[in-house]
């Protein structure tokens, strides 16, 4: 009798088993509250047994959605969504386990990735560097926005790729929005207000980290021109290791080890591909409408790299996605007394190299001692203009400040040609600033600068034979061209001598 007792139990135990894998599961992305890409096919996946049937009510349809896992248990499947509305709708999900996903809308997807400054939250966090944008009390308090919902990827360093992060959506309010990202934040927020619909943001991002850390391992090692990068991380690890040799072979001839201090690995999310790993990998299966980024500080050592690295990320992300040229809006580094004129040049040059970009200025909101300027709001109010203008067609808005276009020399003066300067310029004070002029001897001397329709002349007594010209050229510049419309102009020089 005790051993048909025990054959009983064991077998419900692997019946229990066996149907607690069968189960289906879901990533965390794919979860109540959740905002779906309107008007397209979606991504919905997820594991189960293997060669299970899934059935799929999506409340928008009558008509039953089925699919299948394959022999591994790995199941996706697309379907089609119908243009935005105020309504939220359930998703039910049947195999051996039933499943139903609350409150989903449907409306825009953008991820919101890159280092600290676009992870940067509303709110303030005592004793950190978070301290809270400008009048971050009133943002918090009036964050009631119940139609933008918010995804925050928590932060994780892999050296493999992950298949699911951690998190979960939430409705925007003055409890959620603390701790979500400003730039995010403020970007959704006036995008929702414009285009009337509802908006879903997913913060991937990380503070201090290399836009390598951002990018695949197979990326990186089909680039000659980025091996260098995997180069040096490897010089590092061997020294880490031949450290920790060390430390262990004193440990064995010592007996008193109090004063041996064993070597760490630091800096875990600055490696190459580890964040594309764990934060970026397992998020390419939700379909969105596109990306703002803001990043750049760390590679500002590598600036002359940064143009290739970061036009190589940009384009291996729109393979993984596999949605085409999706916008990508970013943000060029404010002014810092660490932050070189470099960095900012290969942010504005990688404009002509990455289809359907933009680049949000911000010379006027910077802080020369803060790395972490605290008007999040202007940042996330140009971001939202470019995607207002180019990605949802509104008209007679202007999306960036003045770009530079081209020179014209003329005897002892140059003529600086911008673009996204139809309205015309203006200088905010009584002369225009940060205006360096040069002739062959690569010379810079601060130039004299005046406005003349949507040009700028630029002269100097000491340089009759002028070649080149630098604008805003140095770690914090004070510029003040802007064009009409208020936007400022990004930095430029028209040399590359010292490249």
């Amino acid at each position: 009798m005790k051993i048909i007792n025990k054959y009983l139990l064991l077998l419900s135990v692997v019946l229990c088993c066996q149907l607690a894998v069968s189960q289906i599961k879901l990533p965390a992305l794919v979860g109540d509250n959740m905002v779906l890409q309107q008007n397209t096919k979606v991504n919905l996946w997820g594991w189960a047994a293997p060669n299970e049937e899934i059935k799929i009510h999506l409340g928008w349809q009558k008509d039953l959605v089925e699919t299948k896992a394959d022999a591994k248990g790995n199941w996706k499947v697309k379907v089609a969504t119908p243009e935005a509305s105020d309504k939220s709708y359930s998703v039910t999900l049947e195999a051996s386990n039933k499943i139903t996903i609350h409150n989903v809308l449907l409306g825009e997807v953008w991820i919101c990735s890159g280092q600290s400054n676009m992870f940067f939250p509303v709110g303030k966090q005592e004793g950190t560097w978070k301290n809270g944008v400008v009048n971050y009390e009133e943002e918090v308090k009036k964050a009631n926005y119940p139609s933008i919902r918010l995804f925050t990827v928590a932060t994780v360093a892999s050296e493999k790729p992950l298949e699911d992060v951690r998190g979960n959506w939430k409705e925007c309010s003055p409890e959620s929005i603390k701790d979500f990202s400003a730039v995010a934040y403020f970007f959704g927020r006036d995008l929702q207000q414009k285009i009337k619909t509802p908006i879903g943001l997913i913060s991937t991002s990380w503070g201090g980290t290399k836009a390598e850390a951002w990018t695949s391992q197979k990326t990186l090692e089909e680039n000659k021109n980025l091996l260098p990068i995997l180069e040096e991380t490897t010089q590092k690890e061997k020294q880490y290791y031949t450290n920790l040799e060390t430390y262990y072979a004193n440990l064995k001839s010592q007996n008193q080890v109090a004063d041996l201090k064993k070597p760490k690995k630091t800096d875990e999310n600055k490696y190459p591909y580890v964040l594309y790993n764990g934060m970026l990998h397992p998020i390419v299966n939700y379909t969105m409408k596109g990306v703002i980024w803001y990043q750049g500080e760390s590679n500002a050592e590598t600036a002359y790299r940064y143009q290739s690295l970061f036009t190589t990320m940009v384009k291996s992300w729109r393979t993984e996605w596999n949605q085409g040229d999706f916008p990508f809006y970013y943000v060029q580094i404010a002014p810092h007394k660490g932050q070189n004129p470099e960095i900012r040049e290969a942010q504005f040059l990688s404009l002509k190299t990455i289809p359907n970009s933009g680049m949000v200025v911000t010379t006027d909101v910077g802080d020369a001692n803060d790395i972490h300027p605290r008007d999040k709001k202007t940042v996330g109010y140009r971001l939202g203009l470019l995607a207002r203008a180019n990605t949802y067609g509104e008209k007679k808005i202007e999306s960036s400040g003045p770009l530079y276009n081209h020179i014209d020399i003329n005897k002892n003066q140059i003529q600086v040609f911008f673009d996204h300067a139809d309205s015309g310029l203006i200088a905010k004070g009584k002369e225009l600033k940060e205006f360096e002029i040069a002739g062959e001897d690569k010379v810079f001397y601060a130039a004299e600068a005046k406005i003349k329709g949507k040009t700028v002349l630029v002269f100097s007594e000491k340089v009759k034979n002028p070649k080149a010209v630098r604008f805003a050229w140095k770690n914090v510049p004070e510029p003040n061209l802007f064009n009409k419309e208020n936007l400022p102009a990004s930095p430029f020089r028209t040399d590359d001598w010292d490249k």
